[in-house]
Parts: C-alpha cells; sequence; structure tokens
C-alpha cells in the first residue's frame, strides 16, 4: 500500500510539473480517438486493473538516469500517460522527452525511427538529420542509409533509452530499427533500457517463419508474421538467440508493464505510424500488408488506410466496392494515386486472430493479368519466396495455413523463454 502510494504521488508531480510549464515548452496534450469501441485510455482498457506502460513507471528507470547523458530512440508515441478522472475524459499525455528534460535528466539525443520523430513522414520515406523545434535536441535518423548509430552518435552516452509503440509484426520496421540499435550499444558498451508497451497484435502468433537467406529491412529475424511479443520480449529474444552481428550481446535493461497480458485489448490513442489510424487498421494490417508486394493499393491515400483495398485491374464485376486514392498526410504519392480502385470495404471485419488470406487470394484470381501482380518486394514481405508459389499454384488459404503450423509451433516452443506476461 506504501509502495502504490508512492508511485501514484511521484507519477502526479512528474505530470504536474511537465504540464505547469517544463523547460521544453510543451504543455500537457489531449487527444480522443474515436475509431475504437475500447476507451483510449492509453494506460487501461479494464476500469479495474488498468495496464500502466513502461513509461509510466517512472520510479523504476528515473534512478538508473541519474548523472547519465541519455540518448533515446522515440517517436510521436514516446509517451508518459496521466490518469482521467473518468472513462469518458480524453486520454492526456505528455511526451517522454520533454518530461525527463522537466526532471534534469541530460537527455542529450534523439534517435527517429520510420516516419520521423514527430511520426509524420511517408512509409519509406528517407528522414533526414535535424533539430526539435520544441526542444532543441539534435535528432538522428535511423531510417534511410543511416540504420544503425555510428560510434561518433553514441560513444558520449552513458545510456540508451528504446521507447516505441510497435504493432507485433514482422514487416513492421522499428524491430529492425530495435535490431540494429542493440548492436550498437552492444558494440559500444552502453546499455539499453527499454520502456516496455502492449502489442495490439499480441493475441495470436500466425504466417509463414522468415527464411533467413531472404533477410532484410521488413524481415530480420526468423519468426513468423505475427509473432505475439511486446518489443521488451522481442528484444530479450534477439539477445538470447544471438541474432546480432557476431553473436554480440546488449546489456539489456526492460521496464515491464503493469497489468498486461497478451490476450489483454489495448487501444492506441496516438496512431504508431501516419498510416494505421485506428485500432480496425492494426488488426488488419498483417494480412493487408501484404498488398504493398503487389499492384493493389492497401488504402493509402484514403482515410481507410489498411482498412480497404483496391486496384484498377481487379475485375469491377466481382467487387462492388471503389475508391480514388489521394495525396494526404502519410501518403504523398499512393500507389494508383487518381485512378478509380476497385476492391473491398473491410472497416467493419470483425477482430482477427489469424492473418486473413482469403482477400489477397481473391485479388490475385481477379486481377486482369497475373503475371503482373505480385513485385520483388512481396518475397521480402513474406520472409522467402514460398507463399507466392503457394498462391499462384492454387493452394487455398487453409491449405496454405496448415503448411506453416510445423514452423509455428517450434516459434512458440523458443518464444516461451523470453515473454515476460
Amino acid at each position: 500500500m506504501i509502495y502504490k502510494l508512492f508511485k501514484n504521488t511521484y507519477l502526479f508531480l512528474l505530470i504536474s510539473m511537465v504540464s505547469c510549464g517544463s523547460s521544453t515548452g510543451q504543455n500537457e496534450i489531449t487527444v480522443k480517438n474515436s475509431n475504437s469501441e475500447i476507451p483510449p485510455s492509453g494506460i487501461s482498457t479494464e476500469k479495474s486493473n488498468p495496464i500502466i506502460v513502461g513509461a509510466n513507471r517512472t520510479e523504476s528507470y528515473l534512478p538508473l538516469l541519474k548523472d547519465k547523458k541519455v540518448g533515446i530512440v522515440g517517436n510521436q508515441s514516446s509517451v508518459i500517460f496521466n490518469s482521467r478522472e473518468s472513462e469518458t475524459e480524453a486520454v492526456k499525455y505528455t511526451h517522454l522527452v520533454d518530461s525527463l528534460l522537466a526532471l534534469k535528466v541530460q537527455v542529450t539525443r534523439v534517435f527517429a525511427p520510420e516516419h520521423g520523430f514527430r511520426g509524420t513522414a511517408d512509409a519509406g520515406e528517407v528522414v533526414k538529420d535535424g533539430k526539435d523545434s520544441k526542444t532543441g535536441l539534435p535528432i538522428i535518423s535511423l531510417y534511410g542509409d543511416n540504420k544503425k548509430p555510428k560510434p561518433e552518435q553514441i560513444n558520449d552516452l552513458d545510456l540508451i533509452i528504446f521507447d516505441l509503440q510497435d504493432v507485433g509484426a514482422r514487416f513492421y520496421t522499428y524491430i529492425g530499427t530495435l535490431h540494429y540499435v542493440m548492436e550498437a550499444c552492444a558494440e559500444n558498451n552502453i546499455p539499453l533500457l527499454i520502456l516496455d508497451r502492449p502489442n495490439p497484435n499480441g493475441h495470436y502468433v500466425d504466417g509463414p517463419i522468415l527464411d533467413p537467406e531472404y533477410h532484410s529491412f521488413v524481415g530480420m529475424h526468423p519468426v513468423p508474421v505475427v509473432h505475439g511479443m511486446t518489443l521488451g520480449e522481442y528484444a530479450k529474444m534477439i539477445n538470447g538467440e544471438k541474432w546480432l552481428k557476431n553473436g554480440v550481446q546488449v546489456n539489456l535493461q526492460v521496464i515491464k508493464m503493469e497489468n498486461y497480458d497478451h490476450q489483454k485489448s489495448y487501444s492506441l490513442p496516438i496512431k504508431p505510424s501516419p498510416n494505421l489510424p485506428n485500432d480496425q487498421a492494426i488488426n488488419l494490417y498483417p494480412s493487408l500488408c501484404f498488398f504493398e508486394g503487389t499492384n493493389v493499393n492497401a488504402g493509402r491515400g484514403t482515410e481507410h488506410q489498411f482498412q480497404v483495398f483496391g486496384s484498377p485491374f481487379l475485375d469491377k464485376t466481382f467487387y462492388e466496392y471503389s475508391y480514388t486514392p489521394q495525396s494526404n498526410d502519410g501518403a504523398k504519392n499512393p500507389k494508383h494515386l487518381g485512378e478509380i480502385c476497385f476492391g473491398k470495404d473491410l472497416t467493419n471485419t470483425p477482430n482477427l486472430n489469424k492473418i486473413e488470406l482469403q482477400w489477397l487470394i481473391e485479388a490475385y484470381e481477379n486481377t486482369s493479368d497475373k503475371s503482373k501482380f505480385f513485385n520483388a518486394f512481396f518475397t521480402k514481405l513474406a520472409g522467402g519466396p514460398e507463399l507466392q508459389k503457394q498462391i499462384e499454384s492454387g493452394l487455398s488459404a487453409k491449405e496454405i495455413s496448415e503448411s506453416w503450423k510445423p514452423g509455428l509451433e517450434a516459434f512458440k516452443l523458443k518464444r516461451k523463454t523470453y515473454l515476460l506476461y
């Protein structure tokens, strides 16, 4: 009881300090998420046992930062949430960087993943180094040519904090960023502190296991498409399986969440990236991202990113739904810009607990020229050539899913060693 009272008081003081005027000039932010049926608390989806994310557990990690020069790998999702008086109140939060600066932590440098520090860049867009306008801190991009921090970019740091909101899919590039940050820290003898956050797709494990021969930034490790792990757990697996270059291992510490388990629903109050605007898009993403390796648009350039799909080359007699992609935030030049795309609206699809292949197979079967349906990127997303071959040979979704089972069972056994929740 005393511990909880101290912890809650400490958090209240922290939020109050930042909200009432920090050295960065950034006040508390309020957001609402009307795209989810689950109240977007950012801390919990249940009244009795609220999920407390790692960043909120300040009493666990602030002592580790005392008199340290700190680097932060973060973006717009790297926040400390405030408590709410009621379930109808909008969620409030302060950015981790602003909070730590207000508490006189020596934050020296920020490292930004794909989409940048404030999360506004297009998917695949090169993010440039720069300076954060709100804090004056130098920002070093970890997307583009410089995916791995260079020794001269980190050798004056005593510790690096990694705090990103992942979505639990192998091809989401924050895993690649995690890998290279871990490798750089290990090689330069810098401890890495991960502030853990929920995996919104952590309730299942599914998909083909990546063939290491087809390793890429959208497929770093021999894991399935949906791995069912938090980034803290995933980092433990990277370390334990010695997947870093030359088998090096980083001095790793994970600040665990409270009251989280993999079957617990969690609604993200902040978009993890521009083209994942809500819970529906995040749940459909592992299934629809395969379209990125085809001539089909997966909703980029619309208000329903990863909730619809379509193409000018799909049979309009089979697909009644249509839309026209336009340039917007996160998709300045979407696939089939300005062209009418025929496809499906999946915005009301029930929550998935598996990868749904039927949409991909149907699209292949109903495209005007099958020889132009797949592109080279599909092999990277699938983690090898086998899935494309299976679809081209006419296998059903059920038959393909059955072929994944031996690999998935072996992975689940390995995964058990690294689970924290």
